[in-house]
């Protein structure tokens, strides 16, 4: 870990879009990653020019073919939308730029093809933050241990609703909130499973329900959908392989270990010792320390810095590459037309 101003490395950078997403969470975290702010691009040049006084970028654009025109960058950061971030990525692919791109990717999964067409040797990645958030990274190198792996089973709860008529949201072009914010535990389930086989979604009438994924592995995922107009309502993950893990609105990961427990014998649920019982991590939120800021547990600053890896280390992306984002994909589009029947998924993506 280290600072902006200390790496002896950085990257070259322009920002597309400045809106409020990219102002309060993908800007501030460039102060921990090795890069140097060069260039800012958005619709509204007032709004560019304004956010470049304030990070020292002079060079300032409404249009991103004169950004690459006239600046010299190694890579850019796309914040704008799903609508609008294919044509933006494929034309930073085709201008030789490394891209960081916002989720969702896309509205369709067609686009994400479209855009590994384009990749060439350039690195893309798509910020899945649930992906990449640290409570997600140590599921998975728990259940890759001997000790409490291998994954067998997985549920979510999170607040979303899905569209009741999934053909018009795909034929239209439509990005439902079950698009923009589904596509977050998701992230975290494919992150953690693998690659999915099949997706049966079962709808309620309030638009709420249960995503079943079967994964390719032989897990058994089921995304809860909670539908509870105007409330919000706790996330929640678990996760099954020798024991239990769950994670606690992204900040508590606990391996349920058990006691030693006789049915008619057992009088206390404090064994000696602490080889038994639950093991917690969570912040500690008594220090102004890096690991308890959001852009940290959340998740921002490793999708970010894990690109500018990529890029210096020349490495191919594996988390949050295209071919994960193209199965999240296909798993969101896979949902809509569901109605209850299980579609099955052709085709093995890689990474995650």
């Amino acid at each position: 870990m280290s600072y902006q101003r200390d790496f002896e490395k950085r990257l070259n950078v322009g920002v597309i879009g400045l809106g409020s997403h990219s102002y309060r969470n993908v800007l501030p975290a460039m102060h921990y990653l090795p890069v140097k702010l060069k260039a800012f691009c958005d619709l509204d040049i007032d709004l560019a020019r304004r956010t470049g006084e304030e990070y020292g970028v002079s060079a300032c654009y409404t249009s991103t073919a004169d950004m690459y025109r006239n600046e010299e960058l190694d890579a850019v950061f796309t914040v704008v939308s799903p609508e609008a971030h294919p044509d933006l990525v494929c034309e930073a692919l085709d201008a030789g730029m490394h891209v960081w791109t916002e989720k969702p990717p896309a509205v369709l999964a067609s686009e994400v093809e479209t855009m590994i067409a384009h990749r060439g040797d350039r690195q893309v990645v798509v910020g899945f933050k649930k992906a990449f958030m640290p409570a997600t990274r140590k599921v998975i190198e728990l259940l890759e241990s001997e000790e409490w792996g291998p994954l067998t089973g997985m549920s979510a709860e999170y607040h979303m609703t899905i569209p009741e008529d999934g053909e018009a949201v795909i034929r239209e072009r439509q990005a439902p909130n079950w698009l923009k914010n589904g596509c977050h535990p998701l992230s975290c389930m494919l992150a953690v499973g693998g690659v999915v086989a099949s997706v049966t979604m079962h709808r309620s009438v309030s638009g709420g329900g249960t995503c079943v994924l079967a994964f390719e592995n032989g897990t058994i995922g089921s995304f809860n959908l909670i539908s509870a107009p105007g409330k919000r309502v706790a996330e929640r993950y678990a996760f099954w392989g020798s024991s239990q893990i769950t994670i606690d609105s992204n900040l508590r990961v606990t391996i349920h270990r058990g006691i030693p427990f006789n049915y008619s014998e057992t009088t206390s649920y404090l064994p000696e010792g602490t080889d038994t019982g639950s093991v917690v991590w969570e912040p500690w939120d008594t220090l102004g320390t890096l690991e308890n800021k959001a852009l940290f547990t959340q998740g921002f600053y490793d999708e970010m810095r894990y690109f500018c890896d990529c890029v210096l280390e020349r490495k191919p992306a594996k988390i949050g590459s295209l071919e994960f984002a193209l199965q999240v994909m296909k798993v969101y589009e896979a949902a809509l037309v569901s109605g209850g029947s299980t579609v099955t998924l052709t085709g093995r993506a890689q990474g995650g």
